[in-house]
């Protein structure tokens, strides 16, 4: 756009003082025809920009003015390139923040640029798999959202076919490194998992907004309700004194440590979508937890422990090594 080009030629001239038509062009990638036009389109506009002739000629703003365009201070400058420097961003950004510096007062410049090395992001955990999945989508919701344009989107549950519906796409958000699409549907708000989404087809249709609609206020509803859900139900047990870290580590927040029993044995409470998931989520620590209440809980425990020594007990050999069965010779079915 126009618009952008004529700013981005505005600081280009306050970062070098004095600029050429060829370099101007050779920075925003155009022609230098229309180079001439944009430093010409300021001068009309009023921005004190004047062009000289000859030899160590060109366009300056008038009496070197070197006001920061950008409006931005060190703290902000700083906090910009430590989150969204090169290291960890895309290319497009990284063409921004690479024009960014060059706009920036050459007291900003060398922190702006010690600030975007400063920090490195690494995409996967230390099983070496991706912290977060793939969204392919990601550009076309954007584009959604940015525009005020109503989708179809195609979205599929776990265990569940594809489906398509028409969504009013608000905003999108991230909670815990996992992209979400807020959206309104003929059901009211709904969030999407961006990782869930197969297909983005826009309508053309404008988006109807919610009166006085805030994405924030509204994510932090939304999140509100999910969250009730996965914490809808409470676990009553005893833990050995030992087992804590392993607790903290399973469960984080949902963990609550309550007063020392005898013999090194803890009091804890642990919410959960369900007492039968918290449940399946203690068995691996085997007898150092004993769930106390309630039933539906331990009832759950000792169906899994059932299963497991019916799989493991002494008289199951592994599948590997239990005989297979053998054709008799002159029994089989070409004997």
């Amino acid at each position: 756009m126009r618009a952008d080009r004529l700013v981005a030629t505005l600081l280009f001239l306050q970062s070098r003082g004095r600029v050429t038509v060829s370099e101007v062009a050779a920075e925003l990638e155009v022609s230098e025809r229309t180079a001439r036009r944009d430093l010409e389109a300021l001068a009309t506009a009023g921005i004190p920009v004047y062009s000289q002739r000859g030899r160590g000629g060109g366009w300056s703003l008038v009496g070197g003015a070197r006001t920061d365009l950008t409006g931005l201070t060190a703290g902000e400058i700083r906090a910009l390139f430590l989150v969204a420097g090169p290291s960890s961003a895309g290319p497009e950004l990284r063409t921004a923040l690479r024009k960014l510096v060059k706009a920036l007062p050459a007291t900003f410049r060398s922190e702006a640029e010690a600030a975007s090395r400063a920090r490195v992001t690494d995409g996967t955990d230390w099983s070496r798999s991706p912290v977060t999945a793939a969204t392919p989508h990601l550009e076309a919701l954007q584009r959604a959202v940015v525009d005020g344009t109503q989708i179809r989107l195609g979205y599929e549950r776990p265990g569940r076919p594809a489906g398509e519906r028409t969504v009013h796409p608000l905003g999108l958000a991230s909670k815990a490194g996992v992209g979400y699409l807020v959206a309104g549907t003929a059901h009211g708000l709904r969030t999407f998992r961006l990782s869930r989404v197969t297909s983005v087809e826009a309508t053309g249709e404008p988006v109807v907004r919610p009166e006085d609609f805030d994405l924030a206020t509204t994510w932090r509803s939304l999140a509100a309700r999910m969250e009730d859900r996965l914490l809808a139900a409470t676990v009553r047990a005893r833990a050995e004194r030992s087992a804590e870290p392993l607790l903290q580590g399973l469960f984080g927040g949902r963990l609550r440590i309550g007063r020392p029993l005898a013999s090194d044995w803890l009091e804890v409470e642990i919410d959960g979508p369900s007492p039968q998931i918290v449940a399946a989520q203690l068995a691996g620590l085997g007898g150092r937890v004993e769930i106390l209440d309630p039933p539906e809980a331990r009832a759950r425990l000792a169906e899994l422990a059932a299963e497991l020594a019916a799989l493991y007990g002494p008289d199951r050999a592994p599948a590997d090594q239990e005989p297979e069965y053998q054709w008799d010779r002159g029994t089989g079915p070409d004997g």
